[in-house]
């Protein structure tokens, strides 16, 4: 794997009181969750874990972080990477917006319009890390 970009899980986190957490959207939508290691004032334990629900609002910032590149040509998002017998592989998702060519390039369908495939280290191209920012203030609901 190239140095600096280790694929990760998809994922929130959120900054507040100076503090990064990773989080959970909801349970109401101006809503978020927030999850620690380690027992915090404010933070409740579950299951080895703790965790308290704030407003949006409250937050200094929310983004989701996923890990994206190329494989074929198309746009895929990185959801897992494994090794066996030395050689790394990469499971990843179709981001494009056409089933015929993700069917030709060896993806299988896990559910409508969703495709997955697992493929060698090497055949995905421009792995990179993107954060993609929520708004604090969540939309409207529409009538």
């Amino acid at each position: 794997m190239s140095g600096a970009i280790e694929p990760v899980a998809s994922g929130f986190v959120a900054r507040h009181a100076d503090r990064t957490y990773a989080a959970a959207l909801g349970p109401g939508d101006s809503e978020v969750v927030l999850f620690s290691e380690e027992a915090q004032e404010g933070f409740e334990a579950v299951s080895g874990y703790w965790r308290t629900i704030v407003l949006r609002e409250d937050l200094d910032w929310l983004v989701l972080v996923r890990t994206v590149g190329a494989f074929g040509g198309e746009p895929c998002l990185v959801l897992d990477v494994s090794e066996e017998n030395g050689e790394e592989s990469l499971h990843i998702a179709y981001t494009g917006h056409s089933g015929l060519k993700a069917e030709a390039l060896g993806y299988w369908m896990v559910d409508h319009g969703a495709y997955e495939v697992v493929v060698p280290r090497d055949e995905v191209f421009s792995i990179r890390v993107e954060r993609v920012p929520i708004p604090l203030v969540p939309a409207a609901s529409q009538p």
